[in-house]
């Protein structure tokens, strides 16, 4: 009878004879990691996996990072990060985890506006800080759901709850802001990653590149604005004001569109 009580909780488990069932799902990264150590190991954590992951990438960029040189990093076998993470995909999701967690939002902020601009501002360091979450692949970036990510989501969803807001119009307001820093953020990093490769270090080096191509198009009179742009324009190396000119827009639009 034990026996046979005993075989239901498997098959209510997932198992048949004792082995798992290869047709369910496998848990996830963050299901594994939230489950208690069997023992005490060797000082490998995935705190240092992330640390270690985050450090070549900063300094080296996102291709450098492959589970040879981070064991090599850690000075550890090549395979005793598996424990860990399954792979690349589970490496970036651990990465992309530990940087969110510097995304820091004031306790004593509840007005919506401020809670999602001082989410954005702090998103638009995090990403300057460490500019390789900017060269994850879209799919990569879409599937990292990670709780520091969902942490703050979840802050910037609680901040327009109670404002009469359906669900999907809460998203949209979240999904709208988020699209805006990543972009502009993006674009900016890209700037940078330019400069690096080129060997530039002034804006203006950038412009000096760029000036045969640009004085061409404008003597073509085909583009006034952007001329006028050009020539009268004061904070073209400005990017912090550009983006939070850019995230006021949003927000205010926002406000007005929805009347809150």
């Amino acid at each position: 009878m034990a026996g046979q009580q005993g075989r239901k909780k498997q098959a209510a488990a997932g198992e048949v004879g004792g082995a798992k069932d290869p047709t369910a799902p496998a848990p996830s990264l963050w299901e594994r990691l939230d489950r208690p150590a069997p023992a005490p190991r060797a000082a490998l954590t995935p705190q240092k996996i992330a640390t270690a992951a985050v450090r070549i990438a900063d300094a080296e960029g996102i291709d450098a990072v492959t589970m040879r040189r981070l064991a090599t990093e850690l000075g550890v076998a090549p395979m005793a990060a598996y424990r860990y993470v399954s792979g690349k995909g589970d490496l970036l999701d651990l990465m992309t985890d530990a940087v969110y967690a510097e995304l820091t939002v004031p306790d004593e902020l509840r007005y919506w506006r401020d809670v999602l601009r001082a989410n954005a501002l702090c998103t638009r360091e995090i990403m300057l800080r460490h500019p390789w979450l900017t060269q994850i692949s879209s799919p990569q970036a879409l599937r990292a759901l990670t709780p520091h990510r969902m942490a703050a989501a979840e802050r910037a969803l609680a901040s327009l709850d109670g404002l009469g807001l359906g669900a999907d119009a809460m998203m949209a307001v979240v999904g709208t802001v988020s699209s805006y820093v990543h972009g502009a953020v993006t674009a900016e990093c890209a700037q940078y990653l330019l400069m690096a490769q080129e060997g530039w270090t002034r804006p203006d080096d950038v412009r000096d590149a760029l000036a045969p191509q640009m004085r061409y198009l404008m003597s073509t009179g085909r583009y006034p604005t952007y001329e006028r742009y050009l020539r009268t324009a004061t904070r073209k190396d400005d990017p912090q004001w550009r983006f939070e000119t850019g995230l006021d827009s949003v927000l205010e639009g926002i406000a007005a569109r929805l009347g809150i």
